[in-house]
């Protein structure tokens, strides 16, 4: 798999999973203070494999927190897909 298509298809799997959260919360507009709990059980088998990683889904959890943190410190604004993916990609790719 090429880098790039390997980014193509995390940025697909990140995207996916944002419009399956809006759509299970869809009452709340999308509004879950418990979401990178539901994010890291949605994610966590393809994300994985993806990746050729190993980590617990308690893991991911706290990486999707540090990143959502990050994200918010050093880049306001920016598009939370593109940057988790280029993040996962650095660490995992």
């Amino acid at each position: 798999m090429t880098d790039q298509t390997k980014y193509d298809t995390l940025a697909a799997l990140f995207r996916e999973a944002g419009q399956a959260h809006h759509r299970a919360y869809s009452e709340t507009d999308g509004a879950d203070a418990d979401w990178p709990i539901w994010y890291a059980e949605h994610l966590h088998e393809a994300l994985a494999a993806l990746l050729g990683a190993s980590f617990s889904r308690s893991e991911l959890v706290y990486l999707l927190v540090a990143l959502d943190r990050d994200l918010k410190a050093r880049a306001p604004g920016a598009e939370w897909v593109g940057y988790y993916t280029r993040w996962f990609l650095e660490r995992y790719g």
